[in-house]
Order: C-alpha cells, then structure tokens, then sequence
C-alpha cells in the first residue's frame, strides 16, 4: 500500500471529505490530494490509511505514527537540542565559579545564588511557558521565550557586578524554559505508549547528559576565553535554536485541539486535572528529588574537586564527561526496562540505588578514601539519575495527552525549581568547614529518601497499569 504524501501538518479530529475531484478537503479548509490511499482522523485521534480495502487498512493510534523515519529522526535532533538549551544555560559556567568569586570578590554561597536564580528562572518560565503552548499552540511561544534568552545572554556577558549577572540569569532561565517544556509537548502531541517512552528517553538522554557534559565544555571554553565568553557562546546556542525553530519546526497543536478556544479547558483546569492525578504527584515528588540530588552534586562539585582535591579546570570537566557514561547507560536502558516491565518498576530499583550510591559516598569519605572514594559511588548514582528520568517522564506524560504542555510545565518547573532551592543547601551546611564529599552526599542521601517514599507511599508501583501499545 502506498504512504499517503507527507505534510508538516498534523491530522486533527475532524473527519475530511472528499471534493468532486478526488482532493481531500480537511478542517482547516486545505485541499490536499491523495494518491493511492486516503487518510481519515478517528473520535479518538487514531489515523486510518484506506486502501482498496478498508477494512484491513492499518490505523495508526497516534499522529507521529505517520510520520516517516527520516522526519522522525530530524525533530528528535532539533527538539533535543532545545531540550539542551537549559541546562547548558544552568551547567556551562560551572567551571567558573572560583574564577567568579575572585572577580566579583564574594563568597562561594553567593555565587551558588546566581545558579539558584537560574533554575528559579527556569521553573517560573516553564509554569507559564506550557499552559501557553496549551492555548495557542507549540510554535509562538517557543520562539518568543527563545528571543529572550539570546538577548539574556547578551546582558551577562557584560553586566559589571554580580546583581546585574544575577538578574540576567534569572531572564536566562525564564529565555530557556521553552526548549524542554515544548519539546516534551510536541513528543506527547505525536506519539503515545511504548512509542512514547522510546521518543522521551532521546529527550531524557539529552536532558540528563547535558548537565553533566556542559561544565567538560565550559572548562574547555575557559582554556579559550575569558567567563564572559561563555555567555556568548550562550547567546550564539540561542540563535541557531531560534533559527531552527522558525524553519523546521511545525505546529504540531492544531486549533481545533487546543484548549483555550470555545468549549476548551481553562488554565485552572488544566493544571487542576494533572493535579488531581495521584502518579503525576507521585512521580513530581520523585523527578524533583532525583534533579535536587543530581544539583546538590553539581553545584558543590566544582568547589570540592579543584579546591579540595586540586583538580584543575580540564580534569574536572574530563570527571563529567566519565559520569556522562554513567547517564547515558542508565537512560538507554531504560527505556528498554519500562517498555517490557514498566516505568513504576524500573523506579523501584533505581530510586532504591540513588540512596545506596548517596550513603557509600559518606561511608567512603568518613573512611578517608580520598577521590576514588567518592567518584566510583558517584558514578552508580548517576547511572541511577539516567535510569530515573526518562520514566518519570513517561509516567507524568502519559497520562495527560490533553494537557501535555501544562504537564511538561509542571514536571519542569518542579524538577529545576525544588532543585534551585535545595542544591545550595550544600553551600549552607558547609559554610565553617568547606565543602566536602559527605556535605554533598548528605543532601543527595536525603534527596532519594524522599523519593522513594512517594514512590511507594503516593504512586504505589501495583496500582499503575502497564503502557498502552
């Protein structure tokens, strides 16, 4: 049976018809012509291809079902580098903060508090960004909050003190906010099932590698130029995302499935349905835990391994981009484990690792195990990060197709905002003594604790249903 032609639009609800010259005329008024097979939307967003005979033809449950390999292929590379944006925003001067607190004069504390700012930022512009996307479609609001970013990243590269650097990073994060919170959108908006945790562990490898590989580049960076030139580089990402949104990036929210139009759910209801959902609560608790652990860890990594143990700048990029492995594992095998077992239950063993990995961290440090005490642990809990993510993910998103960017606001705003607030408790309890291995591991210890109680408490793993195909 031949494919129907491709277009970049996506098929909505209404049934098409037919014109007296064989076209099919769709809801939007678009006459498309069909050669060889006719493509009809179902009540339940289902697409039928019919053939010469209808009643074998194949439907196809979801809208990227139609969607070929290559096109397939290409919005993952774009949408993941969107996803990207944020935490190269958030991660990419790690490297730099002793650097930063030499040149401002102040305090490691007050230089956390310019990461702080930014995952505030981050979490706020999610919370806006996808009800927004909900209303209006996906498009506008990627490429307005994108604009702001590049212009963000503009004003830190020159601001002359540490409250103008705040302030940008603040608008930084708000600007970087619709890169993951669409994309994630945009992937519900196609695809559904165990199709769905396929295409959300690309975005989650992305999502959990990027923060682990942004300060190896930024340390590189740091080699070339000077720390303003790593907001450049910030802005540079920027434009290409914006130019890439513009060109290749198709609405995939159709009008007639948006919900702020007559007869449309209102923002309330929106975020009162995902809610209302005890698993989405559930599995927000465990994504916030396991972000505010992985945090905890970058925001203190930078001071206790070149200040404590005398790494320098290309060493401890060169220890992310091991950890990375770590992640990268963790995430492809993942996806894998959810669709066969199901994603409550790969959460139960790795929220279950991430406390395990957090206690030998202190165990080895108290033993005086020195640097490979702590890395060999710390490589187990990031392997357990790459486990979790992806399956928080499937299970916040899976559930609320009709909402998937108030959803993916949600998850976003809560993973980076509760770990924006928690990651420079770090700096806090080590204010006397100096940062160390068990200061860290202590927050990451109590991080997975909370996890694993709403796991079991709140999501209870035997009352989730297996995905849908």
């Amino acid at each position: 049976m031949p494919d129907a032609p491709h277009t970049d639009s996506i098929p909505t609800t209404p049934q098409p018809e037919r014109t007296a010259t064989g076209s099919i005329r769709t809801a939007t008024g678009t006459i498309r012509t069909v050669t060889g097979s006719i493509r009809t939307s179902t009540p339940t967003g289902a697409i039928r291809t019919l053939g010469s005979n209808p009643a074998t033809a194949p439907i196809m449950l979801h809208p990227g079902d139609a969607i070929s390999l290559g096109r397939r292929t290409l919005y993952i590379i774009l949408l993941g580098a969107l996803t990207a944006l944020g935490p190269f925003t958030i991660d990419l001067y790690l490297p730099a903060f002793p650097v930063l607190e030499e040149d401002f004069q102040t305090t490691a504390a007050a230089i956390q508090l310019t990461l702080t700012g930014t995952m505030i930022g981050f979490a706020v512009g999610q919370l806006v960004v996808g009800p927004l996307s909900d209303k209006v479609g996906r498009r506008m609001p990627l490429i307005a909050v994108t604009a702001l970013h590049v212009l963000a990243s503009v004003a830190a590269a020159f601001a002359p003190d540490l409250a103008l650097l705040s302030a940008s990073r603040v608008l930084m994060g708000i600007g970087a906010a619709a890169g993951g919170v669409v994309a994630m959108a945009i992937v519900r908006d196609l695809f559904g099932g165990r199709r769905l945790v396929v295409m959300l562990s690309r975005l989650a490898l992305v999502s959990g590698v990027a923060p682990v590989i942004a300060p190896l580049i930024g340390s590189w960076l740091l080699t070339l130029m000077p720390w303003r030139g790593i907001f450049v580089v910030l802005a540079a990402y920027g434009v290409i995302m914006l130019v890439s949104a513009v060109l290749f990036i198709p609405e995939t929210l159709p009008a007639a499935r948006r919900q702020g139009g007559r007869g449309g759910s209102t923002m309330l209801q929106r975020y009162k349905s995902v809610l209302s959902d005890r698993v989405f609560i559930g599995v927000l608790i465990i994504g916030g835990m396991s972000f505010s652990g992985l945090f905890s860890y970058l925001s203190a990594s930078p001071f206790l391994f070149q200040e404590t143990h005398g790494l320098d700048a290309q060493q401890y990029g060169l220890l992310f981009a091991v950890n990375s492995l770590g992640v990268v594992t963790g995430v492809q095998v993942a996806s894998r484990l959810a669709a066969r077992f199901g994603p409550q239950w790969v959460l139960a063993y790795s929220t279950a690792i991430l406390l395990l990995a957090g206690v030998a961290i202190i165990v080895t440090d108290q033993l005086g195990l020195g640097l490979w005490g702590t890395v060999v642990p710390l490589f187990v809990f990031m392997t357990a990060c790459g486990f979790t993510f992806p399956n928080v993910q499937v299970l916040a998103l899976d559930r609320h197709g009709k909402a998937a960017g108030t959803a993916a606001s949600v998850l976003g705003a809560v993973n980076f905002g509760v770990a924006g607030l928690i990651s420079p408790v770090v700096g806090w309890i080590s204010k006397d003594a100096g940062i160390t291995a068990t200061t860290m591991a202590s927050v990451m210890v109590g991080c997975a604790v909370i996890g694993i109680l709403s796991l079991w408490l709140i999501v209870r793993p035997r009352s989730v249903g297996m995905l849908t195909p």
